[in-house]
């Protein structure tokens, strides 16, 4: 992973056109081809960023670029489409190289992780005619809990948490994003679901047109009796 901490200004052309203006940001590199810009602020989220596959070409800026006073230019180039990230890099405060390794991957709470196996095993619960492709189903920023099919054989992105909140309902948006890329898989529709979703996260979901899923972890797990409910 190379971090680079630079003055710079970006342009991001393609599905979108985006714009940041000059100033100081951390870009990061990393080993599956990512480039991501990060301010000192907003959480996680980058401002802008491009997923691979993509191929970064650093070069010398045009007379253009050299008048506004960038010393390198950074395009960014996605390998199956017309997106395209170009950093004006003006000044580098710090450059460095790191060789992380190979990651184990995100390791769930019990409970979170019982619930993926428990849906896995019970994928009816999406809705009848679903079918399990499988779980952690890989993206570039990470695996999704499950992906499957309904019944018309239309992918479905399941992000399971014990607590559905915002960052879940983002998360879920960010993976979509990306398999939605894939032509072998789009169009793929999201499920988030959750023991407990929050009326926010609700609404954020309803309105990027991800479905909401409820999980009674104990009825699943055949603790709690349904059928023996007064109410």
């Amino acid at each position: 992973m190379r971090l680079v901490v630079a003055r710079c200004s970006a342009r991001y052309s393609g599905r979108l056109n985006a714009h940041l203006p000059l100033a100081t940001r951390l870009v990061v590199v990393k080993a599956d081809g990512s480039v991501l810009l990060h301010s000192d602020g907003g959480s996680y989220k980058p401002l802008n960023w491009m997923s691979p596959p993509c191929t970064l070409a650093i070069g010398l800026p045009d007379d253009e670029a050299t008048e506004r006073g960038a010393a390198e230019v950074w395009t960014v180039q996605h390998t199956k489409s017309d997106d395209r990230l170009v950093i004006e890099v003006h000044e580098v405060l710090h450059d460095s190289a790191h060789e992380l390794g190979v990651d184990p991957g995100l390791v769930k709470d019990g409970v979170e992780a019982h619930l993926q196996e428990l849906l896995a095993a019970q994928i009816g619960a999406l809705g009848a005619g679903h079918t399990l492709v499988r779980r952690e189903f890989p993206t570039a920023i990470g695996p999704v809990d499950i992906l499957a099919r309904d019944a018309n054989g239309v992918a479905v992105a399941v992000e399971i948490k014990r607590r559905g909140d915002i960052d879940g309902v983002e998360q879920l948006t960010r993976y979509l994003e990306l398999l939605n890329r894939d032509p072998h898989l789009a169009p793929v529709r999201g499920v988030f679901a959750a023991q407990e979703i929050k009326p926010q996260a609700r609404v954020l979901a309803t309105d990027r047109g991800i479905a909401c899923l409820v999980l009674d972890y104990d009825a699943m797990r055949g603790v709690d009796d349904v059928g023996s409910r007064l109410f």
